[in-house]
């Protein structure tokens, strides 16, 4: 495993490609448009640049994971790539057509993986000629940050492919879980949209201010941030997009979504990126 190819040049995109460039491998990003795989590059090389500013690495190390780093929007020139990491929007008839023109371009050999946060695996692989090559890849964000990848087997993943993607994540510095049934939402999204569901609900029934609902969690469990103020930083969109489809996926109502969290993201109030969701962000 030497070349490495992220489909998408937005936060996911680029900073997958950033801990697979730390990693040691060559790094292609390709997106539809250059202003886009250029964006993304300068957002990696700002990184590397205050990774060296506070000391974590040097000018030489930065200069050589940049050098790993290329940009594209030709889709052929992923061709020889040994793993694809797809980061993509979250839709499954987008990403289908996209593995179907991967399963044409790249060698048999090669491995191709989403990054999807809860679409199944499955249902992907089924746009390919080998599904057996298809695994879910789920980083979470700040990739560079966060030390947990979900390794995530669809239907028909191999071993073989298992096994290769454990030891590409291992390299990026990365501890991984392997979900072993294409489930929706896999482990930690389901979990947690269950968590940050039943908030919003105690929230909507009124039974306590956000502020006193974050402050009773932080206080009790220890997490950094309560459930609304992690609902605003996931992006309210975002996560009822996740919630919604395990509530169509499982039909259980413990999923169905609060009025008043329909009405904010109808209304455009997503959190921190649109400056209002349960707080408001200057």
């Amino acid at each position: 495993m030497k070349r490495i190819a992220v489909l998408g040049a937005g936060a996911m995109g680029v900073g997958i490609a950033q801990v697979a460039a730390q990693g040691g491998y060559e790094v292609v990003v390709r997106d539809l448009q250059m202003t886009l795989v250029q964006r993304g590059l300068t957002r990696i090389f700002q990184s590397l640049d205050e990774a060296v500013s506070r000391g974590e690495m040097s000018a030489e190390e930065r200069d050589n994971i940049a050098a790993r780093l290329k940009g594209t929007t030709d889709l052929s020139d992923v061709h020889d790539a040994d793993l694809v990491i797809e980061a993509i929007i979250e839709n499954a008839s987008v990403k289908k057509q996209v593995f179907a023109e991967l399963d044409a371009h790249c060698s048999e050999k090669t491995i191709l993986g989403t990054n999807t946060s809860s679409l199944s695996i499955s249902e992907i692989a089924s746009a390919t000629r080998t599904p057996q090559r298809v695994i879910g890849v789920h980083f979470f964000y700040p990739v560079p940050e966060m030390e947990l990848v979900e390794v995530v087997k669809g239907l028909q993943t191999s071993a073989e492919t298992v096994e290769r993607t454990l030891e590409v994540t291992r390299n990026m510095g990365k501890r991984a879980i392997v979900v072993e049934r294409d489930s929706p939402g896999f482990v930690v999204n389901r979990i947690m949209a269950s968590m940050l569901n039943e908030a919003i609900w105690v929230y909507g029934e009124g039974l306590a201010s956000a502020e006193d609902i974050d402050l009773a969690i932080k206080l009790e469990t220890g997490m950094a941030q309560g459930p609304l103020e992690l609902a605003d930083i996931l992006g309210l969109d975002t996560l009822y997009s996740v919630i919604m489809a395990l509530y169509e996926d499982f039909k259980d109502p413990k999923y169905r979504p609060h009025p008043c969290f329909s009405t904010m993201v109808k209304s455009g109030q997503l959190g921190r990126k649109t400056g209002q969701g349960f707080y408001i962000y200057k």
